[in-house]
């Protein structure tokens, strides 16, 4: 599902202009990008949270160059289901 999708089926459900939504949904996505820059993790309770993790600093391998490379210490965003979520979609799951 694309981010239009998101916004044709908003719109849809809500009756609210599509162009409307598609602001809102713009405007929360930077809000969470604004956050996680900041290392401010956000929870949306029942839905799951969006959160900053530290990776620590490790050593690779560059194999086409055969040389060894040092991966600083570093933060990616990351998201965390909620358990009643993930409950949700394990149950939805075709056997």
């Amino acid at each position: 599902m694309t981010k239009a999708d998101i916004v044709n089926e908003i719109s849809k459900n809500t009756g609210i202009e599509k162009i409307t939504v598609q602001k809102t949904v713009e405007a929360f996505m930077e809000v969470v990008k604004d956050s996680l820059t900041k290392e401010k993790n956000v929870y949306l309770r029942g839905f799951g949270s969006f959160i900053v993790k530290k990776r620590a600093k490790k050593t690779a391998r560059n194999i086409s160059k055969n040389t060894t490379i040092i991966i600083p210490e570093h933060s990616i965003p990351a998201f965390k289901p909620a358990k009643t979520f993930i409950g949700k979609v394990k149950s939805n799951v075709k056997k």
